[in-house]
């Protein structure tokens, strides 16, 4: 028995009583002993990953197990469904399944399925929201760059982790591609490692090439990534904010950080007349692609990573995965290091825009939350706002974009926040908050000048309420 689990990944040593006979049928033996062994996923080791279909790879899934699943466009839809459907005909239950922002159905969230299976999200999307609203699922509030700390500290401890990967190449290598993010402290502190093999996944540069012997079970797919961004235009109200920023904040040779969505995308629709930008974000969208055809984007201001994008995770069209398949231009690397703002603040005139669900008078800011519902998360909000605050040049930009009102027509400038909303950028690191209206510069301001200025960028709608309401909050009127 002691020179069996000499043989076996380390972790996987935990789990011997209970899986010896599984391990064994399920190729789980490493040719390398003990001190050859290393869990970092880019060292090549001496044994050969099980093919098979998802069924049967997700046969090891036991009761009471956490399961963590690559996020974004990389989400391995197709083995998460196999895992519901395993954990649903074997009766399991107690799974935590462990994510960023996933795409696809999310069949384990189910309302039959609360026993079996539960979301456990550190960036919320939409397929989970739901759960997380009717307490069959949890959310994490983190910040985007300690992620991997919940790895690397063993507070997660996956048993099994479900990734997305392109085909290996002549040396054994497969990429993360689109999602490196957590995934790589996720690996690295696995049991088992499922692998879903799919030639449509860009293989990018940087940190997120994994061997083939690191994964125990591998899947060969044909199917092509999760979309976003293919139909609806900028509205009104986008392109207008999107030129704001634009003809006002961005400056040539800026380095830039942005989400996905209309007003990022609106952002980078009206930057084909600037010269010399860079991308340092921890995503950023199908519009980039354009203003590097162009020229616009070259990096070549960048003190660190000059004249490459730095990205971490993607979701968008079939023209950005093209565009970074194989692209040295591109480099994406772990979220501890592209989200540290202390890296954030060495780019030159870092300028990041976020946006947000509404922002208070003081500048207090919310995105996570609709009231008490939960919406999102934390995700890189604070980690570029704050990066950029610090730029090394005293040039950067931290920028807050909203349009002015919801599409029932309330306003996103409150007196106060919704009861129980949460301030995932707190009025101190606010700078700039733009609408459709204009541009309010909160930095230095007193609170009355800070509910001047964001009363001028409100709809011309609200104003008035919103100048009473201050009044009321204040004890003075708002001031210039």
């Amino acid at each position: 028995m002691a020179s069996f689990v000499m043989l076996l990944r380390p972790n996987t040593c935990k789990r011997l009583v209970k899986t010896t006979a599984l391990a064994a049928s399920n190729s789980l033996l490493w040719k390398n002993n003990y001190f050859t062994y290393s869990n970092q996923i880019s060292q090549p080791l001496d044994r050969e990953p099980k093919f098979c279909t998802a069924d049967e790879a997700l046969k090891v899934l036991e009761s009471g197990q956490t399961v963590f699943a690559q996020g974004a466009a990389a989400t391995p839809i197709d083995l998460l469904n196999a895992m519901t459907k395993h954990g649903k005909e074997r009766n399991l239950r107690d799974i935590k399944v462990v994510h960023m922002h996933t795409e696809g159905p999310a069949t384990y969230c189910a309302p039959e399925l609360k026993d079996i299976f539960r979301s456990v999200s550190t960036f919320m999307g939409g397929n989970v929201r739901k759960a997380v609203a009717e307490g069959r699922g949890d959310s994490i509030p983190i910040f985007l760059h300690e992620i991997p700390l919940l790895f690397r500290r063993k507070m997660i401890q996956p048993d099994i982790a479900l990734i997305h990967v392109s085909p290996p190449d002549q040396h054994g290598y497969s990429s993360l591609g689109t999602s490196v993010d957590c995934v790589r402290a996720a690996l690295e502190n696995s049991k088992i490692i499922i692998a879903q093999i799919n030639k449509n996944m860009p293989r990018t540069f940087g940190d997120g090439i994994i061997h083939q012997s690191h994964f125990d079970f591998a899947v060969n797919i044909d199917t092509p990534l999760p979309e976003h961004g293919t139909s609806k235009p900028s509205s009104e109200v986008e392109t207008k904010i999107g030129k704001l920023i634009a003809e006002n904040l961005v400056e040539d040779g800026a380095t830039l950080q942005m989400g996905i969505g209309n007003i990022p995308d609106a952002v980078l629709n009206a930057l084909h007349n600037h010269k010399d930008l860079g991308i340092h974000s921890e995503m950023f969208a199908g519009g980039v692609v354009d203003l590097v055809a162009k020229g616009c984007v070259t990096n070549n201001n960048k003190i660190i990573h000059k004249g490459r994008i730095v990205g971490s995770f993607l979701i968008g069209t079939k023209k950005l995965y093209d565009f970074v398949d194989n692209n040295p231009f591109i480099e994406m690397l772990e979220i501890n290091y592209v989200n540290n703002t202390s890296i954030v603040a060495r780019n030159p005139k870092m300028t990041a825009i976020n946006s947000a669900i509404e922002v208070d008078l003081t500048g207090q800011v919310c995105s996570d939350s609709i009231g008490t519902r939960m919406f999102s998360g934390f995700g890189g909000q604070v980690d570029f706002i704050r990066g950029a605050a610090e730029g090394f040049d005293g040039k950067g930009k931290p920028i807050i974009a909203l349009p002015s009102v919801t599409n029932k027509g309330e306003s996103k400038i409150v007196s106060i926040l919704k009861p129980g909303a949460g301030v995932v950028t707190s009025r101190a690191h606010v700078h700039y908050v733009v609408t459709e209206y204009g541009i309010a510069q909160l930095f230095g301001k007193t609170l009355r000048q800070r509910a001047y200025e964001l009363i001028q960028i409100a709809h011309p709608d609200h104003r008035e309420k919103l100048e009473k309401q201050a009044f009321e909050r204040l004890n003075t009127m708002p001031c210039k």
